[in-house]
Parts: C-alpha cells; structure tokens; sequence
C-alpha cells in the first residue's frame, strides 16, 4: 500500500502499532539536552552554588517574596460602643412618631452615657450627643404642637 500523495491516511492504521493511541502526542517544541540533565530556561545555565529561583519551594517554606496579607478591618474593634449612646439615639428617633414621650428618655440616656463615656474611654460619644440633640428638638417640637394645639382647642371653644 503506497502513501497517497496529499499524506498518510488519516483512517489508515497507526505508524507504530504498538504505540497506546491514548497517550498524548509528544512536544514537537520541547528542548532536549544531548548531555542529560535539567535543560535551563532561555538556554541561560545557572551558576554553580546558586539555586534555581524559579524551582518549586518545599512544602512548609514560604518563598522570601512573600508578604503578609494586611488583614482590612475584619478584626475585633479596638473598644466597644456604649449602650446607652445607642439607646440615647434610638430614643431620639423613636420619639418622632411616640409623640415626644421616648425623646424625653433619649435626653436622659444621653447624659448618661456622655458621663460614662468620659469616664471609661468607650466609643459612641458621636451617638450619645446625637440622641440628645434629636431628643431635644423633638421635645420641643412636640411641646410647640401640643401648646398650639391646645391653645387652638381654647380659642375655639372659649369663642363659641
């Protein structure tokens, strides 16, 4: 059987038979050492003594370039937050729609806890002056709507 001329029969029967026609071709590119031994990168051998800096690392060893990871503030806080400063706003701002009545308590938790904030060293001062301007404002408020809604209630009342 001759070699048609456009190449081998690609349906033909293997060159070798006794090569596994499930192994991998081989590299055409791979570079091979006539001398034996590990052929160097770029065909740049490496100076005797010096060890390959591109060769796997032991396991256990971590390579000299390494750095930590700087770990972006998902660690504990430094001190915590105190309770009444977050009571304090949440007072504040549930007053709004209790009439006044919890602003009142925003005031008290308020003071309170910008006392004991001075006193440990804790966080929430921002928190605790917050909840005693809105309780203050919405005291306020709601004495001025209460007062205008009574003084109107009078005058309506006393003019008929």
């Amino acid at each position: 059987m001759s070699t048609p001329p456009y190449g081998p029969d690609p349906y033909g029967q293997p060159s070798d038979p006794y090569k596994d026609p499930y192994l991998p071709p081989a590299d055409p590119y791979a570079q091979s050492n006539p001398y034996g031994g590990q052929v160097q990168p770029y065909g740049q051998p490496q100076p005797y003594g010096q060890p390959d800096p591109y060769a796997a690392q032991p396991y256990g060893q971590q390579p000299y370039y390494a750095a930590p990871v700087p770990n972006y503030g998902y660690g504990a806080p430094a001190t915590k937050t105190n309770g009444l400063a977050i009571t304090a706003l949440v007072m504040g701002v549930v007053g709004i729609v209790f009439c006044g009545i919890t602003s009142i308590l925003g005031i008290i938790f308020g003071h309170i806890a910008k006392s004991q904030i001075a006193q440990t060293g804790e966080q929430g001062e921002g928190m605790a002056l917050a909840g005693l301007i809105l309780g203050y404002i919405v005291t306020g408020a709601w004495l001025i709507f209460w007062l205008f809604y009574i003084g109107l209630f009078a005058a309506l009342t006393a003019s008929t």
